[in-house]
Order: structure tokens, then sequence, then C-alpha cells
């Protein structure tokens, strides 16, 4: 049997999902089952808190104190990006390897790597400017 966890403690769960909709109980439930909290309830609060990045797979980390969640919206440089670009949401299930096109303003450039500076392995905002634009590149 697994060790009994302190309800103080708080636990991330770290969940990739697509924004706006309802993530896959089967997914959820071994990851916060053994926490004491309803997969479905999860699933659905996840699909509330990520409505703004509709269509775009997105991170999500539950915290979890008190076998109470609460739903953090960590999205990657590149869902940054490509909602930056303001295209339609697309059906991920029928149109597949997407190359995005568009012109981004560079100020929304360095917001974005603002924002992702904390997580980057740049030393400064120069560095983090250029890995944003790398993954521009890369995703079309």
């Amino acid at each position: 049997m697994p060790p009994k966890f302190d309800p103080n403690q708080e636990i991330i769960v770290v969940v990739r999902a697509v924004g706006g909709e309802v993530a896959a109980t089967a997914s959820l439930a071994p990851k916060v089952g053994p926490l004491g909290l309803n997969a479905k309830k999860i699933g659905e609060d996840i699909a509330k808190c990520t409505k703004d990045w509709k269509g775009l797979k997105v991170t999500c980390e539950l915290r979890v104190k008190n076998r109470v969640a609460t739903v953090v919206v960590t999205p990657s440089v590149a869902s940054r990006l490509i909602r930056a670009l303001k295209e339609p949401p697309r059906d991920r299930k029928k149109v597949k390897n997407i190359k995005h096109s568009g012109n981004i303003p560079f100020s929304e450039i360095v917001k974005i790597a603002k924002e992702s500076q904390a997580k980057s392995m740049g030393s400064d905002l120069k560095a983090v400017v250029m890995e944003v634009l790398g993954t521009a590149v890369s995703i079309g």
C-alpha cells in the first residue's frame, strides 16, 4: 500500500489538456484518485479555467491542499505564440500538421518572453527573446 500523505501538504500535479475541453477522466483518475479527488469534477474545472485557450494544448497545474484542488494554467511559449497570431480555433481531430502563418509585432514577442522568463533557461531577456523566436520558427 502506498503511504498516506499529509492533508495539509500542498501537492502539485501537472496535466496537459486541450483548452476549453473536458479532459479525459481516464487519464486524470490515476493522478488525482489517490489524492481523494473526483476526476470528473477536476476535468470540468480544467475546462472552465482553460476556456481562454480554446483549441490549444496547455499545461495545467493542479495544486491540491486539504482535498481541494485549484487549477493554474501555465501555457507553453508555442501556445502563447499561436494565440498571439489570433487564428480561429480549428478542429484538432480533423486538421493535422498545421503550418501557422501571420505577423506578430516585436513588442508582443518581448511580452511573451517576459511571461515565460521564469521557466526559461535563458540568462537574460535577450536570450529568452531568442528562444521565443526559435519557437516561432519551429511552429511555422
